[in-house]
């Protein structure tokens, strides 16, 4: 096996590698409240999430190929890679992708071994973004679009970090404020069980829009990586087995479950009803299906997140705000912590040779995983225990299950 080979072999099981964080890093946007109202069963949640991620993988690919434009200028319209960065045999946009991978998989796992939920897209996009600057130059990002889009850094990041999110609160705060106001008078019973039929229905939506979306990233990154190397030419399409591939790496992220994301967002924010939960799942899907159909960019995690505190303050239950505030400290610095986590990849990398240098980060990157992975394991959060009463925030960052809750 040549030396671009190599390299080639590493970026596709990273790529896919970042997919399967990808799914368990966001299982918790679409099912963490059905699971806290008990709309579902932890497990069987997971399920129905992975399975709709799944179908929602095949569903489009119609940007699959073009998604890294929006921040770095490695391809042209068509999704071939720009000549420019096809220097050394392609060996050096090989490295750039790899470095930019292991960015946006290192920031993931932080986040999940801390419970708290960022947006995988951003992570993806700002280890892309570090890598591509440190190997290309500053003028290898696109900071802002032409002028008629929001696209660039500005547009496809930094905008809809701030905007997403209170969309969503502002949305759920009134739908879950309607909610309860005309339901009031609904005994309990009667109410909590249709409702947790109803967040059934609109989880299941922000569950196939989120594979409709997401699994598009990888796709995208694994075909720039086949026409970079010589073994794909058709810019019109993806291959087969990377859709397959792709879409089951989200799939089985999906299904071993985020527990530790999906009980901050579930039981660290707020306390959630069912009725709560519908409204805060709706406005969820809602918000992602409409911005998709008028083709901006939003953060899944923030947009989910913004509908769970947004259906808090709508009832009028307690917020914990110091987890709120965690949340808030993650979004913000996603993207610039992937990015120099891409560039010191790249520095490495480069430092050594793009062969030897891809072999060595590959290896530091399976190193942190290894190392995050055994951290997660002191305090196991599961199936079992995703659903105990939250005691404090810090609980997360401690790794030991909460007992009481605060009120």
């Amino acid at each position: 096996m040549d030396a671009a080979n190599v390299i080639l072999v590493l970026v596709i099981c990273t790529a896919l590698a970042f997919d399967f964080t990808n799914g368990f890093h966001d299982t918790a946007n679409a099912m963490a409240a059905s699971i806290s109202t008990g709309a579902l069963k932890p497990k069987a949640a997971v399920a129905l999430a992975a399975i709709l991620n799944l179908a929602g993988a095949f569903l489009s690919v119609e940007v699959a190929l073009t998604v890294s434009n929006a921040v770095v200028k490695l391809q042209d319209k068509s999704g071939a890679p720009i000549p420019a960065t096809l220097v050394d045999d392609g060996k050096k946009l090989l490295l750039v992708v790899l470095c930019g991978l292991i960015g946006g998989i290192v920031w993931n796992l932080f986040t999940w071994l801390l419970g708290l939920p960022s947006s995988s897209s951003h992570a993806l996009l700002g280890g892309l973004t570090g890598a591509a600057a440190a190997g290309f130059g500053l003028s290898g990002v696109k900071w802002t679009g032409d002028g008629t889009k929001l696209d660039g850094v500005v547009g496809k990041v930094l905008i809809p970090s701030f905007i997403s999110p209170i969309i969503a609160m502002v949305v759920a705060f009134v739908g879950c404020w309607v909610v309860h106001r005309l339901t009031n008078a609904v005994m309990d019973k009667l109410s909590e069980r249709y409702f947790r039929w109803g967040q059934i229905g609109s989880a299941s939506l922000v569950s196939l829009a989120h594979g409709t979306n997401d699994a598009q990233k990888t796709m995208g990154v694994m075909t720039l990586a086949l026409i970079a190397s010589g073994h794909w030419s058709d810019t019109d399409s993806v291959p087969l087995w990377v859709k397959v591939s792709a879409a089951s790496a989200i799939a089985l992220g999906t299904y071993l479950g985020g527990w530790r994301i999906i009980r901050t967002l579930g039981k660290g924010l707020v306390d959630i009803t069912p009725r709560q939960g519908m409204a805060s799942d709706g406005s969820s899907a809602a918000v992602i299906l409409a911005a998709s159909h008028l083709g901006f960019a939003l953060s899944t995690t923030h947009v989910a997140t913004g509908s769970v505190l947004g259906g808090g303050l709508g009832r009028g239950t307690h917020v914990r705000w110091n987890t709120a505030g965690r949340m808030v400290i993650a979004w913000a610095t996603t993207f610039p912590l992937a990015a120099l986590i891409g560039a010191i990849m790249w520095w490495i990398g480069s430092a050594l040779g793009y062969t030897a240098g891809s072999i060595v980060v590959f290896v530091l990157l399976c190193a942190m995983s290894g190392y995050m992975f055994m951290r997660s394991r002191e305090g196991h959060v599961g199936a079992h225990n995703v659903n105990d009463d939250w005691e404090r925030p810090q609980d997360v960052l401690d790794h030991s299950p909460a007992t009481t809750t605060t009120k």
